[in-house]
Formats: C-alpha cells, sequence, structure tokens
C-alpha cells in the first residue's frame, strides 16, 4: 500500500486500485500513519493520504532516479 501512494489518493481510490475493501484499506493507512510512514491532508470533501519522508526514503531504491 505504500508503494501505491506514489501520488496522494483517498481511501476509496486505493480500495478501488487495490481490488479490496475501503476498510481494509483504512485500517492499513491507520497503521502506516502511526508508524510515520503517511500523512494526510483535507482537499474539499476528501482526505488524501501521501507517503512521508520516511516512507519515501524506504520505497525509494537507491540509484533509482526519485519518484
Amino acid at each position: 500500500m505504500l508503494a501505491a501512494l506514489g501520488e496522494p489518493a483517498s481511501s476509496t481510490e486505493l480500495a478501488q486500485r487495490l481490488g479490496v475493501t475501503a476498510s481494509a484499506v483504512t485500517q492499513h493507512l491507520r497503521l502506516l500513519e502511526r508508524a510515520g510512514l503517511l500523512t494526510k491532508a483535507r482537499y474539499g470533501r476528501s482526505v488524501l493520504y501521501y507517503r512521508s519522508d520516511l516512507g519515501e526514503a524506504l520505497v525509494t531504491v537507491p540509484g533509482e532516479p526519485g519518484r
């Protein structure tokens, strides 16, 4: 799920992308946020999730161009 957040997305968007339920995505997002790997921001009526600097560091492969 962390890798799927290359671009900010809502829990509904992620659920559709990953083919899982929105509640499953929400549970994972909460855990990733508590671990400091995600940040969230309200955008209109949606809450968008995006990787924190720590989350970005975990999915970036050294030597590859940035995402």
